[in-house]
């Protein structure tokens, strides 16, 4: 479980071949190791990832080609990455309850300044975008946003200098791909209303 709360960035140092997937090696960056051992959970830009082995700053981690098919940013060496540590039971939730699997891969529409900060539209794929709504919480590449509006798909966020500065979503233009997990509060809401309905 984890807050959406980037702790640092890193950098995708290699990418080594398995039988069904890859195996990462992450420089951890500023993130720090000494309290992680090996099977923790670590984020890689939203992707809930197990620590299979460790070397100084550099984080190794196992990678399915089922999670590969279905995420953007983890198979580019030397590509960087929001992490964030597991939570701990007595740690802050400062941004919202996220699960570190992500729902869907959407596309990046519009990335401009308004005045200190940036707009951030991102079209949803259609079977998420009705999970998603104003004033409700999304996860970007593992980063905690505050949805402003919603438009059909699109959906915008203000991204406040301190997100950009500290986080990978400086880099994005449109066309970019990223990775959502919607608010798993909405995930429930449907399942306990389909199930009054009989479904």
């Amino acid at each position: 479980m984890f807050s959406g709360i980037v702790a640092a960035t890193g950098r995708i140092q290699s990418i080594t071949p398995l039988e069904d997937g890859v195996r990462l090696s992450v420089d951890t960056g500023a993130l720090g190791l000494a309290d992680v051992a090996i099977g923790d959970s670590i984020a890689n830009n939203g992707v809930c990832l197990t620590v299979v082995g460790m070397d100084g700053a550099c984080a190794q981690f196992d990678v399915s080609r089922e999670t590969l098919n279905c995420t953007v940013g983890l198979d580019v060496a030397g590509g960087e990455v929001n992490l964030e540590k597991a939570l701990r039971a007595d740690d802050r939730l400062g941004g919202h309850i996220v699960t570190g699997h992500v729902d869907g891969v959407g596309e990046v529409v519009k990335f401009e300044p308004v005045g200190e900060s940036h707009e951030l539209v991102i079209r949803a794929p259609r079977d998420l975008a009705g999970y998603i709504a104003r004033k409700g919480s999304i996860t970007v590449n593992g980063v905690s946003l505050t949805v402003n509006a919603v438009t059909g798909t699109d959906f915008s966020i203000n991204l406040i200098p301190h997100t950009v500065e500290v986080t990978t979503l400086k880099q994005l233009a449109p066309g970019a791909r990223v990775n959502l997990e919607i608010d798993i509060i909405a995930r429930y809401v449907e399942r306990m209303l389909a199930w009054r309905q009989g479904e």
